[in-house]
């Protein structure tokens, strides 16, 4: 449960169902914003799973993450890997066979340009905070397109404003 996150997940399905509600055309579906609900949280509890995988020797020098499941030996690098993979892979189905692809691919997108693009730079070049600020506002997308069925001008600014309030931030 640790390795998910949870305090920065509840952020990611704030800003989600922002996304999903101003996406919306006509009655709020509220089955509908439960799935993404659901297979947002998958993919991003996967995520930062996979996250505290690939940082755990970092982890280990900082006295902020020093205690960590992966860090302190609570828990094996093997199954923290098969429980990132997983809930990484049903949070994207689900949302592939449930809600529609833009939001799975939103999604999947999300989780690749953490692990494969800021995840790596955090140690190389402060430019990861822009780099790291596109997937931070991603879940706005995902709610957008989940609920619109795609996303349009209106949800580019909403993402606009989520990206550039990360840097104050």
């Amino acid at each position: 449960y640790t390795l998910t996150k949870p305090e920065v997940n509840l952020l990611i399905l704030m800003t989600t169902s922002a996304g999903y509600y101003l996406g919306s055309q006509g009655p709020l579906r509220v089955g509908r914003l439960f799935i993404t609900l659901v297979g947002t949280l998958l993919v991003a509890s996967g995520t930062a799973t996979l996250n505290q995988l690939m940082e755990r020797r970092y982890d280990a020098r900082m006295r902020r993450t020093a205690n960590r499941p992966l860090v302190s030996g609570r828990l094996g690098t093997r199954k923290a890997c098969w429980s990132g993979l997983s809930l990484s892979i049903a949070g994207g189905a689900l949302l592939a066979a449930s809600v529609n692809a833009v939001s799975a691919l939103l999604a999947i997108g999300t989780l690749l340009g953490y692990l494969l693009v800021y995840t790596p730079l955090k140690r190389k070049t402060p430019l990861c905070t822009l780099l790291g600020a596109v997937p931070g506002a991603m879940p706005t997308l995902i709610g957008w397109a989940a609920s619109a069925g795609g996303i349009g001008h209106d949800a580019w600014l909403l993402f606009g404003i989520l990206f550039l309030w990360q840097f104050p931030h």
